[in-house]
């Protein structure tokens, strides 16, 4: 997995977190993903994921990644970002494993996010 990699799933994600749109955000996790975070129940699955990110892009202008480090190797990628979202007031980092897909693009497999609170 390449830092360009990494970043353009990064800015896939932030693009879709700012228009509010939770299914293009479910969409960057494999159908079994997993979503771990203090901020609501685990999330397990893609259809639980929309349904988590619905209500977290409802109250959301802005979101935006700072990728922190990446590695992998072959079909398996992972990265620690830091994250922040509208004026700063929820904020955090992320830990995702990625799986490349058969169209050669990153997917979520599983997401950890921990709050600075």
């Amino acid at each position: 997995m390449t830092q360009d990699d990494i970043e353009t799933y990064l800015k896939q994600m932030a693009a879709a977190y700012s228009a509010g749109n939770a299914q293009a955000c479910a969409d960057l996790f494999t159908q079994n993903a997993q979503l771990h975070s203090p901020f609501a129940p685990p999330a397990i699955g893609r259809a639980a994921i929309r349904a988590l990110h619905e209500d977290w892009v409802a109250h959301l202008t802005e979101k935006s990644f700072e990728l922190l480090d990446h590695g992998g190797t072959g079909d398996i990628g992972w990265c620690l970002c830091r994250f922040s979202e509208g004026d700063g007031a929820e904020a955090g980092t992320s830990q995702l494993i990625l799986e490349r897909q058969a169209d050669e693009t990153w997917l979520a497999r599983s997401c950890c996010l921990f709050g600075d609170n």
